[in-house]
Parts: C-alpha cells; sequence; structure tokens
C-alpha cells in the first residue's frame, strides 16, 4: 500500500507539474516570483545541496529568522538550507552559501542529495520530501509543528494524506500539548512538545534608533485592508495626541509602494506629513512608511504602542513576542489562531474588533505594559540532531 501510494502521488505530481508549466513560465516574469520559479520549478541556477549535512528548511522569511537559534548551535560547514520564498532565501543566504530554494516536490528525484537528518519548521508537509529524504537515508525531524483551530478540520479531511506523511517524519516537536494531540490523531509519532522556538531566542536590535519626540505608534506587519483600519484610528488619536507619530511596517515587500501610495493620499486628506524610510531615516514626519526589511525589530525599541497585524483580517497573527521583549503596549485583533501559545506567552496585550480599534487606542494610557511569561526549550532537537553527527 505505501509503496503504491508513492508511485500514484509521484505520478499525479508529474501530472499536475506538466500542466502547469505553461502558467509558471507566465507568473515567473513577475518581479515577486522572478528568482523563485525558475529556481523552484526549472531548477535555474539551483545546484544540489553538499552532501552529508544537516539539512533546515523553513518557509519564509519569518520562519526562517526563528530558526536562527537552531542553526546557530551547528558548525557552518554541516548547514543545509531550504526556503519556497525569496524572502526567505534573503535570510537563509547569511547562514550559509549551501543555501536553496526547494524545487517542487517531482523534481527532489533528480535534485535531493543525501543528508545526515533533515529539518522542517512548522507546517511544511511535503510528501515527497520527507519520503525521499528518509529514503535517502536522512533522520526526519518536524519542528515548531502546529495545527490550529482553523487549519485542523481541514487536515482531518485530507488524513489519509498525514498519515502517509508522517510514515516517513522520525520525530516531532510540537508548539503546545493541545498540537502535540492533534499531530497524533494525523499520525505523527514520536511527539514531544518544547514549545514555539520563536521564543527560544528573539531577535536582537541591530541598531539603535533616534526615538522621535512625542507618542510613537508601530503599525506591525500589517496586511491587505489593515493599514487602512489603522491610519483610520491614527487620525482619531491624532487629535487627541498632536505630537504623537506612525510608523507602518507592512508585512510583504511587494506591498511597499501600495501602501505607501495610500499613506500619500491619506496625509493628503488628514493634512498630515508622511515619509518612506528609504528615501528619510531620521523619522521626522507624522506618517512613516518602513520599505526596508530587517529594522522592525530595531522600531519596537523605541515604540510606545505597537499595532500588531495579521489578526484585524484572518490571516492567524505574528509573533508579538518579539515587541512584548521591549514592554510594548500591543493591541491586537481576533484573528491570532497561528499564534495562540505566543499570545498566551504574553501578558498584556490587548485583543481588539477591529471596529474598536479606534477606541482602545484612545484609552492607551490604560493598556499595560507587555511581559514575556515563559520561552521555548530547544535543546531535545538539539541532542536528536548531535546524535547524527
Amino acid at each position: 500500500m505505501e509503496k503504491l501510494f508513492f508511485v500514484l502521488y509521484s505520478v499525479v505530481l508529474t501530472l499536475a507539474y506538466i500542466i502547469a508549466l505553461p502558467f509558471l513560465l507566465f507568473f515567473a516574469f513577475k518581479s515577486k516570483y522572478r528568482d523563485s520559479i525558475p529556481a523552484r520549478f526549472f531548477l535555474w541556477h539551483n545546484k544540489p545541496l553538499k552532501t552529508n549535512g544537516i539539512w533546515f528548511h523553513s518557509c519564509s522569511f519569518g520562519e526562517a529568522k526563528a530558526i536562527k537559534p537552531l542553526v546557530d548551535t551547528f558548525p557552518n560547514e554541516v548547514l543545509r538550507m531550504s526556503t519556497t520564498t525569496q524572502t526567505g532565501f534573503d535570510v537563509i543566504t547569511t547562514y550559509t552559501k549551501q543555501s536553496r530554494y526547494l524545487p517542487f516536490e517531482p523534481l527532489l528525484f533528480f535534485w535531493m542529495s543525501p543528508q545526515k537528518a533533515l529539518v522542517v519548521m512548522e507546517a511544511e508537509f511535503w510528501y515527497l520530501l520527507f519520503a525521499l529524504a528518509k529514503k535517502r537515508g536522512a533522520k526526519t525531524l518536524l519542528i515548531n509543528a502546529r495545527m490550529s483551530d482553523r487549519s485542523f478540520p481541514k487536515y482531518q479531511k485530507t488524513g489519509w494524506l498525514y498519515r502517509q506523511i508522517f510514515k516517513h517524519i522520525d520525530e516531532v516537536y510540537a508548539q503546545t500539548a493541545l498540537d502535540k494531540e492533534r499531530l497524533e490523531f494525523l499520525g505523527a509519532k514520536n511527539v514531544s512538545v518544547t514549545g514555539n522556538i520563536k521564543l527560544a531566542q528573539l531577535p536582537l536590535v541591530s541598531r539603535v534608533w533616534a526615538k522621535p519626540s512625542g507618542l510613537l505608534l508601530c503599525a506591525a506587519s500589517t496586511h491587505e485592508g489593515e493599514e487602512a483600519l489603522i491610519l483610520s484610528a491614527f487620525a482619531d488619536f491624532k487629535k487627541q495626541e498632536n505630537g504623537a507619530k506612525l510608523i507602518v511596517v507592512p508585512r510583504h515587500p511587494e506591498r511597499f509602494d501600495k501602501v505607501a501610495r495610500m499613506v500619500e493620499n491619506f496625509a493628503k486628506e488628514e493634512a498630515l506629513s508622511w515619509q518612506r524610510y528609504s528615501q528619510n531615516e531620521k523619522i521626522e514626519s507624522d506618517v512613516a512608511v518602513l520599505d526596508v526589511l530587517g529594522e522592525l525589530v530595531n522600531v519596537y525599541a523605541i515604540s510606545d504602542i505597537v499595532i500588531l497585524g495579521g489578526a484585524f483580517e484572518p490571516i492567524g497573527g505574528h509573533n508579538a513576542a518579539e515587541a512584548a521583549q521591549f514592554g510594548c503596549k500591543i493591541i491586537s485583533g481576533p484573528h491570532y489562531f497561528n499564534q495562540k501559545d505566543i499570545f498566551e506567552a504574553v501578558e498584556g496585550i490587548a485583543v481588539v474588533e477591529a471596529s474598536n480599534l479606534s477606541r482602545r487606542l484612545s484609552q492607551y494610557a490604560q493598556l499595560k505594559s507587555t511581559n514575556i511569561r515563559y520561552k521555548s526549550d530547544i535543546s531535545p532537537i538539539i541532542e536528536s540532531l548531535r546524535d547524527v553527527l
């Protein structure tokens, strides 16, 4: 049965790949995918990784940053890294030259080289990735694994697929006890609870920003629909606190220009000043758009209030601990289903519906400074990987 599934899955994915080729060629010319699609689907400038290392795979920017405490415990010569997004690739290339885009599954037959271990972050459930790595001698680990309230019913509907995937995963390290229970229901074995790796070591300030006068608000990791909401709330807040300033930090760099245009129109309507950080690094305007990567933690360090995006729309939320380490007052939305354990680990977050954001912001004096109650322990993962070296 297992061999039959392996063959059928491979054939179906190969056919899907062939059918999708014209669409992939079309999207390859878009700036967002100019590097990732040729590398992932055509192996363009995407050589196989060197053999006999520890291969870490993380999906995107946030996961690639979060895995750093684990990566740092191993010598550079054994590191092998992969990702699926441009922003993730920009991060992993700072860890090792042995960094690649992960090819689409059928191409792994030709591309994948034998490794001592494969370590996959969170919810990257690629059947052939695990199956082929295991067949070629790697110890396979799924770390920071989670099953949110929102996603678990979807996984249950295709439980037959995940039971096949988990046959090829040796160890699973879950974020919470509930995640462990759900993962075991889907067929996971050797499941341990280690907490969220994003709490193991938080990003540090890379340089000190000069704090502007007045209250500084940071709209962090915002998504489509959230900037308009936050700008509207800020317009009301400015009537109460005239000296307040706002820094808007869109989650995805491909939206920088769109958000900048939105902020420009907003500033004109409200008779406020605005700027793009890439054009002026000194925050002097009423509203600034942070249109570069890697500076968010530096903004958190000087912010009085953080309005954390990704939760006013049904996105799943973002890592509140990064701001909480500085004691910032944090307001976020109710849709933080992918970050429940982190929100539980942070004391003082004000969770509000989108319709109540303006009113809650006006009561900022009643907001509590946040505090991180506990961190996670990644030592069991480190010990497991050292066994293969």
